[in-house]
């Protein structure tokens, strides 16, 4: 008898793992690897409405304002989630509206493009990004937009982040844009003039084209709290407070 149900528990078994398998959601690393070619593979019936990721919650009205500074130049950073969107690749995204200023005046501006698919992966689709010259924002040469001129998207927080995950976050190499990252995993605590937290997700940010590393922290329920250059100029910005 128990020669006839040990070969019936090891099926069990087996099915029962593949099964857990067959429903854990892919990886950033295996979505958006960083190495070899790159096609990530997208499709619009997986995507969703909106940007609800809990350490990315991209919600229409919601502005995020930061302070920092750059080299030794003061700057402030207001992200604005606007209430219009843009399709691209046949997926609605949420648009944010990134102006950094100085001494009160806009000196960059960014239009960021952003959707998130059923795991829950917050995808970059592209930005336009304006530069201001002779008083005037033009756009920059690092603009891009999925689908266009070679550009693909990439992933800027995964539905599920992993430490050790490693993903491209952009993909154009026309325009050197070809930013990738890296989950360090939850650790520590972080405090800055919205709050203190512990435990926040900390991710590593780097371009094989520029000699500099970032990292970044996130906390659930709010979003990127702090980023500060590990490697490179000294750049460093801390969330002051969130508009709704």
């Amino acid at each position: 008898m128990t020669l006839r149900i040990a070969p019936l528990l090891l099926l069990a078994a087996v099915a029962a793992a593949g099964s857990a398998s067959a429903s854990s959601p892919p990886s950033a690393s295996e979505l958006a690897p960083i190495h070899g070619p790159y096609h990530p593979k997208i499709r619009a019936r997986d995507f969703v409405g909106r940007v609800d990721n809990r350490y990315l919650p991209f919600l229409p009205g919601t502005r995020f304002h930061y302070e920092g500074v750059r080299g030794h130049t003061p700057q402030t950073d207001d992200e604005v989630v606007l209430h219009r969107t843009k399709r691209i690749l046949g997926i609605r995204c949420t648009v944010v509206r990134d102006t950094v200023a100085e001494h009160g005046a806009p000196v960059e501006r960014t239009f960021d493009y952003y959707a998130q698919d059923r795991h829950g992966n917050v995808w970059y689709m592209g930005e336009l990004s304006l530069e201001k010259r002779r008083g005037r924002f033009v756009k920059a040469s690092d603009s891009w937009l999925s689908g266009v001129k070679g550009a693909r998207p990439g992933i800027l927080m995964p539905g599920h982040p992993r430490r050790g995950d490693a993903y491209r976050q952009e993909y154009f190499p026309a325009g050197e844009a070809l930013d990738e990252a890296r989950v360090l995993g939850r650790r520590g605590s972080v405090t800055v003039p919205y709050g203190s937290f512990q435990r926040p997700l900390v991710t590593s940010e780097r371009s094989p084209l520029e000699p500099q590393t970032e990292e970044k922290q996130y906390v659930a329920g709010v979003g990127e709290v702090r980023e500060h250059v590990v490697k490179g100029h000294h750049e460093e910005f801390e969330l002051v407070s969130i508009g709704r």
